[in-house]
C-alpha cells in the first residue's frame, strides 16, 4: 500500500473488505459506474466468507475478487497485508466486514481504513453518549447488533456512522454519518434495512471526503 496520497491525476485505489451481501459494495459499484465518484476505482474486494454474495457482486461487475479464510488472525493478516500491498491499495473500506483487526494491521494504515458502523458515533469517536439533532442524549452503541440495542434502549433516533478504524472497535474520528429515527412497531429488521438505506448513500460520500482530504 502507498503511504503518501497518490497523484491528482492517478485514481484512488480501493479495497472493499465484505463479509455478506455486499450491498454497500453494490452502492460504491453504482456510484463508480454513474461517475459519482470520479477519480476512484475498486481494485479489490476480498471475503472472509466464501459464500459471501458480495464475491459474486464483484465478479459480476468483472472486479477482482478473493476469498480469504479466517482461521488464525495474524497468518490472516499477513496474508491480506500482502494482497493490499501488491494492489497498492490507497484506502480499504470495511463495507459490512465482520472481523476485528489487531492494532498492528491497524498502523500500518494510519487514516487508510474507513468503516460503516450502524450506529451514531461522536466526532472525535470517542465517549459513551451522543448528543442528537433534537439535542437528545443517546448512548453510543458499539459492537454487534447496533440496531437491536438501540430499540432495547428505548431511543427514538439512531442512524449510522462512517468513521476511521482505529485498534478501540467502533470508535474512529468520524468522517460522516446520518440520523435514522425510530419508529413506533420497529423490529430489528425493520431498523436495519431503513439504516442500510442511509449506508448505501454516506459509504459514498465518506469515499469523496476522504478523497478531498487525505
Amino acid at each position: 500500500m502507498q503511504t503518501d496520497r497518490p497523484e491528482a491525476t492517478k485514481p484512488a485505489r480501493l479495497a472493499v473488505l465484505v463479509s455478506g451481501s455486499g450491498s454497500n459494495l453494490q452502492a460504491l459499484i453504482d456510484a463508480l459506474e454513474s461517475q459519482q465518484l470520479p477519480g476512484a476505482q475498486i481494485v479489490l474486494v476480498v471475503s472472509n466468507k466464501a459464500d459471501a454474495y458480495g464475491l459474486q457482486r464483484a465478479l459480476k461487475h468483472r472486479l477482482p475478487a478473493l476469498y480469504l479464510p479466517w482461521k488464525q488472525r495474524a497468518q490472516s493478516e499477513q496474508q491480506l497485508v500482502a494482497l493490499l500491498r501488491l494492489f497498492e491499495v490507497d484506502l480499504i473500506v470495511l463495507a459490512g466486514w465482520m472481523r476485528i483487526f489487531s492494532a498492528e494491521f491497524i498502523e500500518q494504515f494510519p487514516r487508510r481504513i474507513i468503516n460503516l458502523h450502524p450506529a451514531l458515533i461522536p466526532d472525535d469517536g470517542s465517549g459513551a453518549t451522543f448528543t442528537s439533532s433534537d439535542g437528545s442524549i443517546i448512548p453510543v452503541f458499539r459492537g454487534m447488533h447496533a440496531a437491536r440495542q438501540a430499540l432495547e434502549a428505548g431511543v427514538k433516533i439512531t442512524g449510522s456512522t462512517v468513521h476511521y478504524v482505529t485498534p478501540e472497535v467502533d470508535a474512529g474520528p468520524m468522517l460522516c454519518r446520518q440520523e435514522v429515527p425510530i419508529l413506533t412497531g420497529d423490529t430489528e429488521d425493520k431498523l436495519q434495512e431503513r439504516i442500510k438505506q442511509v449506508e448505501h448513500s454516506l459509504i459514498v460520500e465518506a469515499v469523496q471526503l476522504w478523497m478531498r482530504t487525505a
